[in-house]
């Protein structure tokens, strides 16, 4: 029985839950083109890699270019050389598109939802000029997860990032390939493979509330080591009859009962 390093046992990991997130999901049909948001982090560039590996040897056929947006107001300091050098090293073109944004536009969204807005809408300009028809994400199990959480705790509302959203005002397809890979894997494969750490100076990202989210997920894998599997089945598992009545919630929620 052949045995495996160290190395090839997290990559056989992290590919064989890719492959399954994107087969289970069906993420991928014959002809697509997508496009990557390459923002430099360890998930894009993981994303990347993965993507690029399974457009040269699987089927269904389809292609990949990547994108990076620069948000030219966000002293964000990518290493453009690297970024392309990366993606070309798995068969990905990279098209390098500047824009920005005003926060005093809408004083009433946080500068951290109006970069990330731009920053999509950024992606949806980059796709239709390329022809794709997908655009591919780099959030990762733990990203869907702690999003459930923060929309149950700040929203009301059991919702998360699904593998696969249909938008058809758009003619687009959102998808997240690594939807079952968890961020422990990435760490890894970014260490093995040497991921290169993009600089990044936002002055707004004490704002969020995610890496609250990150804490309180950990802790539940504290009480039970399999809860992040009890989350994400518990969103295919809704046992309505076990819920309150939803008019009679509406109810409750417009009297501040």
């Amino acid at each position: 029985m052949a045995k495996f390093t160290e190395e090839e046992q997290t990559l056989r990991r992290i590919e064989r839950r890719f492959n399954k997130g994107v087969v289970q999901y069906g993420l991928i049909e014959e002809g697509d083109k997508i496009l990557i948001g390459l923002s430099g982090g360890k998930d894009s560039l993981a994303l990347v890699e993965l993507l690029g590996k399974r457009a040269r040897i699987f089927k269904p056929r389809f292609s990949v270019v990547a994108v990076h947006v620069v948000m030219k107001n966000i002293p964000y300091q990518s290493e453009l050389d690297y970024l392309k050098t990366h993606a070309e090293t798995f068969g990905i073109p990279l098209v390098v598109y500047e824009t920005s944004f005003d926060p005093a536009t809408d004083t009433r969204k946080s500068p951290c939802f109006l970069c990330s807005w731009n920053r999509r809408k950024a992606l949806f300009t980059v796709a239709k000029e390329q022809g794709c028809n997908k655009i591919a994400l780099g959030h990762h199990m733990d990203d869907i997860l702690e999003t459930l959480l923060m929309n149950i705790t700040f929203q009301g509302a059991f919702s998360t990032m699904p593998p696969k959203l249909v938008m058809k005002k758009f003619d687009m397809t959102i998808i997240r390939p690594m939807c079952l890979v968890h961020e422990t894997d990435l760490v890894e494969l970014a260490t093995l493979h040497n991921y290169r750490k993009q600089v990044k100076n936002c002055p707004y990202e004490s704002q969020s509330s995610r890496s609250d989210m990150k804490g309180i997920l950990h802790q539940l894998e504290v009480l039970n080591p399999e809860a992040r599997y009890s989350l994400w089945g518990s969103m295919t598992n809704i046992q309505e009859d076990l819920l309150p009545d939803k008019q009679v919630g509406l109810i409750l929620k417009n009297k501040d009962i």
